[in-house]
């Protein structure tokens, strides 16, 4: 099989060169979109406004229990939940394996730090980000919400819940840039283009399901 070869003639580099130019601009793209069309709803714990819901999405499990990433989400949204910014906690993450439990294991972590049980609803489906989204929406019936992740994810959070009918802010938890921050940060230039397709295609959630009221009923006993 016969290698590609470096063109031989500067009007040849120069095209190669012009085409990965525009190969580069077309990947980050999305990602322009992302920061343009949420920034301005970023905001630290102590200014967001408050809302009825907070919104806190999965981000892995050790042997069980919130990695410290999760637990640092799970942090801010008991903060949350003690300043009287939100009533009602809803977290979503992957529940698709008897031997992964993501959303249980977030509001073991909540309840065990002093949120009420009755404050806390597990979304077992939130499979990525835009399930999370749009089951929030469309199962839950979540219309303004303080979305909570690390802030190299939550720019995305924020435009695919605002595509899928969501008024939110977000609130990005800081972190040391570690090794697992570097990933994140290359994943969200990945991940950024799915969000776009995504919000243009508006497509159902992997499982969607009968409309659940535990959000409102939640709410409802907060009042």
């Amino acid at each position: 099989m016969r290698r590609p070869r470096w063109p031989a003639t500067t009007r040849g580099r120069r095209r190669v060169v012009r085409w990965a130019a525009a190969v580069c601009v077309a990947a980050l793209l999305p990602m322009t979109w992302l920061y343009v069309s949420a920034s301005q709803r970023v905001r630290d714990l102590a200014d967001v406004p408050a809302e009825p819901v907070a919104v806190v999405f999965g981000a892995g499990l050790d042997h069980g229990v919130p990695s410290p990433y999760l637990a640092h989400r799970l942090g801010a949204a008991a903060a949350l939940y003690r300043e009287h910014k939100v009533e009602v906690i809803l977290v979503t993450g992957d529940n698709s394996r008897t031997d992964y439990d993501e959303p249980d294991a977030m509001s073991g972590w909540l309840v065990g730090h002093g949120v009420p049980r009755s404050r806390v609803v597990p979304d077992y489906a939130g499979f990525d980000t835009w399930d999370s989204c749009a089951r929030a929406r469309r199962i839950f019936g979540v219309t303004h919400a303080v979305l909570v992740s690390q802030g190299f994810h939550i720019r995305r959070a924020l435009a695919l819940c605002a595509a899928a009918g969501i008024t939110a802010y977000g609130v990005g938890v800081d972190e040391r840039h570690d090794a697992t921050w570097y990933y994140g940060g290359v994943r969200e230039v990945l991940a950024s283009g799915k969000a776009a397709l995504d919000s243009a295609a508006d497509p159902a959630p992997d499982l969607l399901g009968p409309r659940e009221h535990t959000v409102t009923a939640a709410l409802r006993a907060a009042r």
